[in-house]
């Protein structure tokens, strides 16, 4: 049984910023006294739930490997033992890692990267180690070179032998490959991820601080090597109570498998795996899931009602608690359905990959702000005003917006992103907010993982908007609809599908009051789509009076060649974040583009029809980019010019003030 142990420690702790110089873009704060959100760190959630402070019931100390707020984070529990505390927000307490993993070992917490043990953690910053008696990299080595990317080490007794073992959950890629692998029908024509566990006897007692070479031993279930869908994250409790280890995973996407132990202490013997059951999963799987996908389960009884819980980790930063309710149904044990942690609101945060769109949503007379994310949701944050004696916006907790009186997800789904099925819980919606159909209404037109550009109409008011069901956008093609060329799937009708990820961007570009839609076409270029008035198609859905037609590369560079913002194919296709505003104050739209926070492509000239564009780099020094950025901007002081906010790869929201 895992128990607990008080770690009575000098705490060491960093206020959570992820701060530069004063000038530079900094997160925008929820400003909001009492408010309560979803806990979360970053890009990517490695759970490690202890006693942190020594104060008698269990933390949250998540780790977090991405940009710009790598780091591990103290979530102190105020609320004592309770199942769901209120968490104070996070202050780091030392550097981020990948694969990081907690060990319970004498009701002592211990912490593991690949080849090290992490030491005194609570008061070292997380800075001292001792090497394990396997390197680091063993896998790295093996003869059949295997694809990694999961290596993740655990301290325990697998043999019951008295010696602690070290039992390493890897993730190999080498037979899924990773991008543009299917035919026609949309079937994937590469292998699975593979999440496969070895163990190294004896190898986690003390040593010489050198490495040496232990033979692996590979974790048998049925008969046969144990196999999850990648990201193994292996937990080793007694959870059926019959005094031997079952074994725990979760995957790269969002299922735990359980793999009952009907051996011995001594002689572990494992069945075949079976998916753990949930009977009021929304999604009528009947299976347990996480929300999102690369989740990190760490089992431990956080309830402390004597059996095994799991917390977990989800790809966007936050962590759940999946409550064992000590039954078993068929064989398996029972968990209730993720309930994610909360915490005192401090910066806001819109899942990962934040990609902020900022209008007056709800017609009060102050500018909002929506945002897409990873997980495919578009997330509103209503503005509820400058507070006397305050600075900025108090924000209110976001409301998932919804479309045909459904929440608003896109998801990939098993086949829908050219990266393979691995990505089946990734939407990456990128939208605009406009009058797309001058109805004097706020729409969303939005893109997704899928390149389909997407209108949700309004049907409600200014001040109560109500999104209509989804509509595609629809071009008059001259001729066969185009798409990207690895788009398995075929376009349906006239709609405009292009390259994944990328924004679409409404705004009149011709002077003829239509709002115009630009964004990459299907190769990568940036395009404009022209608005026309088309009266005789009066009351037709594909375009509400208004025909738009196909785009066309007007956006040039200063020799005159069309700009073609990204050029890679497949995977390395799209991900261009744009957004449009006369950034100089010169009277044209200039474009704002994804970078390390946001480039200015300035619109020095138009001539004949054309739109001559300079990238003049980054509009600030931060940099928040590991993979991508996302840029906006906000008018919230009524100022002569727009603000800058920034959507990052770890979710939060990065705002600068411009001076007039």
């Amino acid at each position: 049984m895992i128990q607990h142990f008080l770690l009575a420690a000098f705490v060491v702790v960093v206020p959570l910023s992820f701060t530069n110089a004063a000038d530079e873009l900094q997160p925008l704060k929820y400003n909001n006294p009492g408010l309560v959100v979803d806990l979360g760190v970053g890009l990517w959630a490695w759970p490690l739930p202890m006693d942190y402070d020594g104060d008698g019931d269990l933390d949250l100390v998540v780790s977090c490997p991405d940009k710009p707020s790598n780091g591990t984070y103290f979530f102190e529990n105020p609320d004592g033992n309770v199942a769901s505390p209120v968490f104070k927000p996070g202050v780091k307490v030392g550097p981020g890692h990948h694969n990081i993993r907690v060990s319970w070992v004498d009701d002592k917490p211990r912490l593991l990267i690949p080849g090290l043990e992490i030491l005194n953690f609570s008061s070292s910053q997380f800075e001292q180690s001792r090497k394990l008696n396997i390197p680091g990299d063993f896998l790295a080595r093996h003869p059949q070179k295997r694809k990694l990317r999961a290596n993740q080490w655990h301290l325990v007794d697998y043999d019951g032998n008295g010696k602690l073992d070290v039992v390493v959950g890897i993730g190999d890629w080498l037979d899924y490959g990773w991008d543009d692998a299917w035919n026609s029908e949309g079937v994937w024509q590469n292998g699975p991820l593979r999440g496969l566990i070895y163990w190294f006897p004896d190898a986690g007692e003390p040593n010489d601080g050198k490495s040496h070479a232990v033979a692996p031993k590979q974790v048998f279930a049925g008969g046969k090597p144990l196999e999850v869908f990648g990201w193994p994250s292996p937990n080793f409790a007694d959870f059926d109570g019959d005094g031997d280890l079952d074994l725990l995973c979760g995957e790269f996407i969002d299922r735990f498998t359980y793999f009952e132990n009907v051996g011995s202490r001594t002689a572990p013997k494992y069945v075949a795996g079976r998916f753990l059951q949930d009977t009021t999963a929304a999604d009528g799987s009947g299976l347990l899931k996480m929300d999102l996908q690369m989740i990190v389960p760490a089992a431990i009884d956080w309830d402390r009602d004597g059996d095994v819980d799991l917390v977990c980790g989800d790809e966007d930063g936050r962590v759940a608690l999946i409550e064992n309710t000590g039954s078993f149904a068929d064989g398996l044990p029972v968990f209730r359905s993720p309930s994610y942690f909360r915490q005192v609101a401090d910066s806001v945060k819109c899942g990962a990959l934040a990609t902020p769109c900022c209008v007056d949503w709800d017609g009060d007379g102050d500018e909002d702000i929506l945002s897409g994310n990873t997980a495919g949701y578009v997330a509103f944050y209503e503005n509820l005003g400058i507070p006397e004696g305050s600075e900025m916006p108090r924000w209110a907790a976001p409301q998932n917006l919804m479309g045909g009186g459904e929440v608003i997800r896109i998801l990939a789904g098993p086949n829908g992103s050219i990266q393979g099925p691995c990505e089946a819980k990734w939407g990456y919606t990128s939208f605009t907010i406009a009058d797309w159909d001058h109805d004097g209404l706020l729409d969303v037109v939005l893109n997704s993982i899928w390149g389909k550009v997407l209108w949700y109409k309004n049907l409600g008011s200014k001040s109560k908007p109500k999104l209509d069901a989804a509509r595609d956008i629809e071009v008059q093609w001259s001729g066969q609809t185009p798409k990207p060329e690895w788009t398995w799937w075929e376009p349906s009708g006239s709609q405009l599908v292009t390259q994944w990820r990328t924004t679409p961007v409404v705004a009149d570009f011709t002077g003829d009051r239509l709002n115009d839609l630009v964004m990459l076409d299907h190769e990568g270029y940036l395009a404009l789509f022209e608005r026309r008035s088309s009266p005789q198609i009066s009351g037709s859905l594909k375009a509400d009076k208004f025909q738009l037609l196909p785009g066309k590369r007007v956006f040039v560079d200063v020799k005159g060649d069309p700009l073609r913002l990204n050029g890679r194919r497949a995977g390395g296709s799209g991900r261009v974040k744009l957004h449009t505003v006369d950034w100089d104050g010169d009277g044209d739209l200039d474009f704002l583009l994804n970078s390390m926070n946001a480039d200015l492509l300035e619109n020095v000239s138009q001539e004949n029809g054309e739109f001559v564009l300079i990238n003049r780099g980054p509009v600030d020094t931060r940099r928040l980019a590991g993979h991508t950025s996302s840029p906006a901007t906000v008018n919230f002081f009524g100022s002569t010019k727009r603000d800058l906010v920034v959507g990052a790869e770890d979710g939060y929201l990065y705002f600068k003030r411009r001076p007039e």
